[in-house]
């Protein structure tokens, strides 16, 4: 399965970017879809999913009031919106998809495929 990222780039502190996710191929409708990122040198870690059969979704704690997941199902789309950017968001950004039917979470071991990246950088 191919994941797309779109959306990254560079914007300074208190800016908004949105990214995108999409597969030319698979239908995210009855699965879950998360964003990660990750910092060179360090582990990938979940900033937030959103699970599209019980409609719920989570974030972690540093981006919780700044960011909002969503999905647009006429684009098979998932964004990932993110205001009021920190330089501590500077990351790689990674779209995943989840095949679990339950139990989700953000732990990259739940995913079973990802996209490339994209690059998002906050200056100061």
């Amino acid at each position: 399965v191919q994941l797309v990222e779109s959306g990254g780039g560079l914007v300074q502190a208190g800016g908004s970017l949105r990214l995108a996710c999409s597969s030319p191929e698979y239908t995210f409708d009855g699965r879950t879809v998360g964003w990660f990122r990750q910092v060179a040198g360090k582990e990938r870690e979940g900033v937030s999913y959103i699970d599209l059969v019980r409609n719920t979704s989570d974030y972690e704690d540093s981006v919780k009031g700044r960011f909002v997941i969503s999905k647009d199902h006429a684009k098979n789309t998932v964004y990932l919106q993110m205001n009021n950017l920190k330089p501590e968001d500077t990351a790689v950004y990674y779209c995943a998809l989840s095949l679990l039917d339950y139990g989700i979470g953000l732990y990259t071991y739940m995913y079973d495929y990802w996209g490339q990246g994209t690059q998002v950088t906050v200056s100061s």
